[in-house]
């Protein structure tokens, strides 16, 4: 069973897009985004700082193209450009700029507070058909995933590697899009298709659980916006994210 780093590893342009990190047979956006990351770093610049996908066709499982354009190479950042095809059709492509967290700092100023959860104990751990959602989760075989559906529109929660593999910074462009939609509290029937999706990241996490929040702001008949936010076992603001997505509306 492959890890996330080696499910999620570019060569020579070609990836292969794991099965393991599927919903409902589809690729995971955030596991895509972190493919596409992978891509894009170098030496000098190892790490993903922000991310801008927008997710042209649903990707299969299976072997992929990874095309890299160097946008900007500078000192302290790197700016690229980053298509994943397959089979000659553009499935999802990213803006990145790269840099070295581990030269970041700590945090001067933060607007708040890691977000209130219950404790990770007193929670279920989702399961992988959960019920109602008419699909399958294949990805929470790999991941520990436990949520409190904290209010309309809100969900709070731990997220964790099932083989207690250590996030990094390219497994947090996943943790920003590895919760359900926000939409289970308000009606919404099924996963919510990811149109566009910016992802930063903001350092280096602890060793141990994610707490997670993700909820939305405005949702209509056809789209909704979520915002996710995640901090490490330390506290510390380590990723935050906003996307548009598809939104169903649940059947009577």
């Amino acid at each position: 069973m492959a890890g996330f780093a080696e499910a999620t590893a570019v060569v020579d342009g070609r990836a292969e897009l794991d099965p393991q990190w599927t919903v409902g047979g589809r690729p995971n956006g955030g596991y895509l985004l972190a493919v596409l990351a992978r891509a894009a770093a170098t030496t000098a610049h190892p790490h993903p700082l922000s991310a801008s996908a927008v997710y042209l066709a649903p990707p299969e499982c299976g072997p992929a193209e990874v095309a890299v354009e160097t946008l900007r190479d500078g000192r302290s950042v790197r700016q690229a450009r980053v298509r994943l095809s397959q089979g000659g059709r553009a499935c999802v492509e990213a803006l990145f700029t790269l840099g070295d967290l581990a030269t970041a700092g700590e945090a001067r100023f933060t607007a708040a507070e890691p977000a209130a959860v219950k404790p990770r104990d007193d929670l279920n751990r989702t399961p992988v058909e959960p019920p109602g959602a008419g699909i399958r989760i294949t990805m929470l075989e790999q991941v520990d995933q436990r949520v409190d559906l904290s209010g309309p529109g809100d969900l709070r929660g731990w997220l964790s590697f099932d083989d207690g593999t250590p996030f990094d910074a390219f497994s947090l462009l996943y943790a920003v899009d590895a919760f359900p939609p926000a939409t289970f509290t308000l009606g919404g029937n099924g996963w919510t298709p990811t149109l566009e999706l910016t992802a930063y990241v903001r350092g280096l996490p602890a060793p141990g659980p994610l707490r997670v929040r993700q909820y939305t702001r405005m949702v209509t008949d056809g789209q909704l916006d979520q915002v996710c936010e995640v901090w490490d076992a330390a506290g510390r603001t380590v990723a935050q994210a906003s996307q548009l997505a598809v939104y169903r509306m649940a059947r009577s």
